[in-house]
């Protein structure tokens, strides 16, 4: 700017501008900082040598001493304002990382810059304000370094969020939220964290030990990988619910540039799904080796079990060979064979009957029956066995009759069976006690003995096929273990339940049998307690649909009972048939129906205008999260499974409203 020919510029020689100018002028051109003057009413421009590199050639030196409005014509629309503002008074102006694009270089470039305009005293000009002052900094190359970190950053932030993993940033000893991806935010339950400690977001894994894991990597620098660890998180549906996940996670030291932790991050994914298949798969292989193992004892009781009758029956065959055998003797050898054959004929036959049972075939032949009558039956078939092993046998029976709608030869097969494993698993001179008394809606009868007893763990398992209870399969008794299948199977036929109970081994065992009451429409049950009946005075149009006859037809008849109107389908087909003639306020479905399954039904019923209001319980021995899920999805309102809760049902009947 020294250098630069004054004399032909408005001001003239530097010697005669005013004393304001020419002292600030002296102040800029002794600063290494970028500053320019706009001086009098045509703002004449004055700058620095640090201002000129950031205007290039294009301006430099040829806009010293012209007019502003002329040097800077493309950014006139944004300084100019200011510039009139300072002149007129109205104080300094401040702008931070301002874009104001430029032409230099041979181009329009986009230029930031931090800047005030200040005014500059000059008691000569009508303002009093001669001129504005402008010290500068360009700051282009901050601003888009800055902006290029954001782009980056957010190309990391999708990067993660599009990550099939969850992960986060913990910064500082406290462990606090500095950013988590979208499945991070899916893993906690909730949204709320960033900016809050792990112990204030999430307070309920706090006793889980991972706020140690967390202190001992920031502490160490060292990194925690972790797999399948169990986790009880807030539940989606609903976060003042625990729900267990599993989680591979690796915990993993940020450092700074000297090497200091200064947070972690976490990165994992949530393997539950994959951890409940493997411990299913896990399960379902120890129960098909327990399957297996106990298919295996079975085939061997039974060689057993049939091979013992073949020793007297050939030795008898061979008496009656004998030409001097007598007719005492002959009399005495065709009993064996005649006893032995009966017993024989027993074994086929429960396993017979077991095979119907499991294959939904063995028909009932259902009548009014005395329970005293059923069990003097079951007694007479037992009493041999009883007798031959010298137990006392008590019978205790309520004064009043107890009838039951049962099939009387299957009962006594089942009480009879109860009794004899009794009389079997007991030493000799041993007490039996069988009993029965109204409850819970129905007749129970208790079968009890004081003989070998049951471990805890074998309460579960008794009644499965082929089952055989420790400590029972080197007696000379020892059964194929069906007979207690045979049992569950016959009572579940009739619509009751059966039970097991035991102190432990060497303490006896008690079982019960629970059968519903045959209750007559208008009749009043005095041993029924209306809080637990099974189902609700108040009548409803209840369809019942199950291909098992007996099921439906026994759950139809206590429907009945309660003064319900009922109406029985075996099919899918017929099932959306009659609930289309029928309009129930209820229908109970079971699942695997021929011709068209119950989820089938479901979506076929809700379809209907008429069908929308129904209410849809589905009955079913699948009881799987994933059964449950497919049938609410089908439009079931209630997945049961079978045997399903008597005190359930009435509670959803009695609750539902009639149409």
């Amino acid at each position: 700017m020294r250098a630069h020919d004054w004399t032909r510029t408005p001001l003239g020689p530097p010697d005669d501008w005013p004393a304001p100018l020419r002292t600030m002028l002296r102040l800029i051109l002794n600063t290494g900082h970028p500053m320019y003057v706009f001086w009098g009413q045509e703002l004449l421009c004055f700058y620095n040598d640090a201002y000129s590199c950031s205007i290039g050639t294009d301006r430099h030196p040829s806009s010293l001493g012209r007019p502003g409005r002329e040097v800077w014509t493309e950014i006139w629309p944004i300084i100019g304002p200011q510039i009139e503002h300072v002149m007129a008074g109205r104080g300094a102006t401040w702008n931070q990382n301002h874009l104001v694009p430029i032409f230099r270089n041979g181009q329009v470039e986009q230029v930031y810059w931090t800047y005030s305009y200040s005014p500059i005293d000059d008691e000569g000009a009508p303002t009093g304000i001669g001129g504005v002052l402008v010290v500068c900094t360009e700051t282009t190359e901050q601003i888009l370094a800055e902006q290029a970190m954001r782009a980056a950053d957010a190309r990391w932030r999708q990067l993660f969020d599009q990550a099939p993993g969850f992960m986060c940033v913990l910064s500082g000893p406290e462990h606090r939220f500095e950013y988590c991806n979208a499945r991070y935010f899916e893993l906690a339950g909730r949204h709320d964290i960033l900016g809050k400690t792990v112990i204030e977001a999430l307070p309920e894994i706090e006793r889980q030990g991972f706020i140690a894991l967390l202190d001992g990597v920031y502490r160490t620098g060292k990194t925690h990988a972790a797999s399948a660890a169990p986790i009880y998180l807030p539940s989606c549906n609903d976060p003042r619910e625990l729900q267990l996940r599993y989680l591979d996670f690796v915990y993993q030291p940020v450092l700074d540039e000297t090497g200091a932790v200064t947070g972690i991050f976490v990165e994992g994914s949530d393997v539950t799904d994959r951890v409940l298949a493997t411990q299913g798969l896990v399960e379902s292989e120890a129960r098909f080796r327990d399957a297996d193992r106990r298919k295996d004892e079975f085939l061997a009781t039974l060689a057993h079990e049939l091979r013992n009758p073949l020793a007297p029956l050939r030795n008898a065959a061979k008496v009656l060979r004998v030409p001097a055998t007598d007719a005492k003797t002959r009399e005495w050898a065709t009993t064996i064979i005649d006893r032995q054959v009966q017993t024989m004929a027993g074994l086929l036959e429960d396993l017979l009957d077991v095979s119907k049972i499991t294959r939904g075939q063995l028909t009932l032949h259902k009548q009014l029956t005395s329970i005293a009558s059923i069990i003097e039956t079951s007694v007479e078939i037992a009493r041999p066995l009883i007798d031959a092993r010298r137990h006392a046998l008590r019978v205790s029976l309520p004064a009043e009759t107890i009838e039951v709608e049962v099939d009387p030869l299957r009962l006594s097969q089942v009480f009879s069976n109860l009794l004899t494993n009794a009389a079997k698993y007991m030493e000799p001179n041993g007490q039996i006690e069988i009993s029965a008394q109204c409850h819970d809606g129905g007749v129970c009868i208790n079968v009890k003995d004081h003989g070998v007893g049951l471990e805890p763990d074998s309460l579960g398992r008794v009644f499965e096929m082929f089952a055989q209870v420790k400590g029972t399969l080197d007696r000379a008794e020892g059964g194929l273990g069906i007979g207690l299948a045979l049992v569950k199977g016959l009572v579940e036929l009739h619509a009751g339940r059966v039970t097991a109970s035991s102190d432990g081994l060497g303490k006896g065992s008690e079982f019960r049998v629970w059968l519903p009451s045959p209750a007559r429409r208008g009749e009043e049950t005095a041993d029924l307690d209306p809080q637990r009946s099974f189902l609700s005075s108040a009548s409803r149009r209840i369809l019942v649909v199950d291909d098992n006859v007996d099921a439906a037809q026994s759950l139809a008849f206590l429907l009945q009972a309660e003064g319900h109107d009922v109406c029985i389908a075996h099919d899918g087909e017929q099932a959306f048939i009659s609930a289309a003639d029928f309009r129930p306020d209820i229908a109970m479905l079971d699942i695997g129906l021929p011709k068209l399954d119950g989820y089938a039904v479901a979506e076929a019923i809700r379809r209907e205008a008429w069908g929308r209001d129904i209410l849809l319980l589905a009955l079913t021995g699948w009881g799987q999260n994933d059964d449950k899920r497919r049938a609410l999805e089908a439009g079931f309102d209630f997945h049961l499974t079978k045997p399903v809760d008597l005190d359930e049902v009435n509670s959803l009947i009695a609750d539902s409203q009639p149409r």
